[in-house]
């Protein structure tokens, strides 16, 4: 969700990859669904898994949710966001879905605004983004 929503958002200098440090072999459907009647198509993605390759190619990683653990390569820095877990409250299916989407947008879109200036707290000055999560 997160690179889906960061192509979407970022500038065209931002290059953005999505892998997962426990990559399944589809899409959830429910991630793509919520991206979908947002306006943003994920459906011509592919799960990966994250390699330390993919890391130490990156200029920033950017991790969702505390399950998933990036450890950083050759400098790369390595970002967390404590994403809201709707299912914590007792919201599951297609609303769950929804808050997420919101959440990592809010995100997104103030990640990509720092990228694109080069200014504010992000730890990265280059064009790359790396994504990892479990759960979406």
């Amino acid at each position: 969700m997160a690179a889906a929503l960061m192509r979407q958002h970022a500038g065209a200098g931002i290059e953005v990859d999505s892998a997962g440090t426990d990559a399944g072999t589809k899409l959830n459907a429910q991630s793509v669904q919520s991206l979908a009647e947002v306006g943003v198509d994920m459906s011509g993605q592919a799960p990966k898994a994250l390699t330390s390759d993919l890391v130490a190619a990156a200029d920033l990683v950017v991790v969702l949710g505390s399950e998933a653990r990036v450890e950083p390569v050759g400098g790369t820095p390595v970002i967390t966001w404590e994403t809201d877990e709707p299912s914590q409250r007792g919201i599951e299916g297609m609303e769950r879905m929804r808050l997420i989407r919101d959440d990592i947008t809010t995100r997104v879109k103030t990640l990509a605004a720092q990228l694109d200036s080069g200014a504010g707290s992000s730890p990265v000055a280059g064009p790359a983004s790396v994504s990892a999560d479990p759960r979406v």
